[in-house]
């Protein structure tokens, strides 16, 4: 008899000892939230601090726009060129089996503006920005740049983390216009593939159907896009470990979570339009 008893009793407490282990493991990672929610709001209130503060950076602002547009400037070129292409070549068929090809330049240039011109640059920018961003602060924190800044009395939010915020949240807008622009061209390219239709003719019939409710809060939120990538790039690079692969592990986090939530506040902006 007392040998199934002491079998109980060793899985009683192998039990015991699996929930408290299980109990642990989730008081940890709910500490580990925490903290990361305190992290992240203390940084954004140091940000939001030294944005409004004196001595602004005006000449690293001026660098950070110029390399921001400079290094997405071809690949923005290419995709936005693309995206009119397929829209149109995917969508003119269709109008032509209910007679309604008059509706294509319309139809292109309002789903080009209002969507997929901002949405998919920010995802571009998202991946081209803010990967740089998480790499290159990164490796100012693994290299003890940042902490030589910080014991010299400098101010590392100051200097690299608000004028990068700004020129991406600056930037982005313009390469969306820039991206709109060649996606209309592409979307006219296009219409002439099986077709025979003006520029001019093209261009009329695309902003006739365009009003400003469509261009306005599609301007609106690129600000947004592009504050969430400088901030969420910067964050993942400042915060990155010590190691050499803390830099690969915050440039990938950059990538993902700054793309997660680009979806996600575009789903507000559309929602919020919808109610307007």
């Amino acid at each position: 008899m007392r040998q199934p008893i002491t079998k109980i009793k060793t899985y009683a407490r192998k039990k015991t000892e699996d929930l408290t282990d299980k109990t642990i493991h989730q008081k940890n990672s709910f500490q580990k939230f925490l903290i990361n929610v305190a992290e992240v709001s203390m940084f954004i209130t140091n940000v939001f601090k030294n944005t409004f503060g004196r001595g602004f950076e005006f000449r690293e602002f001026i660098k950070q726009c110029f390399q921001i547009g400079n290094k997405s400037l071809g690949l923005i070129s290419v995709t936005g060129l693309i995206i009119g292409l397929v829209l149109t070549i995917q969508a003119r068929p269709v109008l032509v089996d209910f007679g309604a090809v008059t509706m294509l330049p319309g139809m292109v240039t309002i789903s080009i503006i209002r969507e997929m011109g901002p949405v998919i640059t920010a995802l571009i920018c998202a991946g081209k920005i803010g990967s740089s961003m998480g790499a290159e602060i990164g490796s100012m924190r693994v290299t003890e740049q940042i902490d030589a800044m910080e014991v010299s009395s400098a101010n590392p939010i100051k200097f690299l983390i608000v004028p990068r915020i700004l020129a991406a949240t600056l930037m982005l807008p313009i390469l969306v216009l820039y991206a709109d622009a060649l996606g209309i061209l592409g979307g006219w390219l296009a219409a002439n593939i099986k077709g025979d239709v003006s520029f001019v003719l093209f261009i009329t019939q695309a902003f006739g159907d365009v009003q400003f409710i469509d261009l306005f809060p599609a301007i609106i939120k690129t600000f947004f896009f592009g504050a969430v990538i400088g901030m969420v790039g910067c964050y993942k690079g400042f915060n990155a470990g010590r190691g050499t692969e803390s830099v690969g592990i915050a440039a990938n986090s950059a990538v993902v979570m700054s793309s997660l939530l680009v979806i996600i506040v575009d789903l507000i902006a559309v929602q919020i339009t919808d109610i307007i």
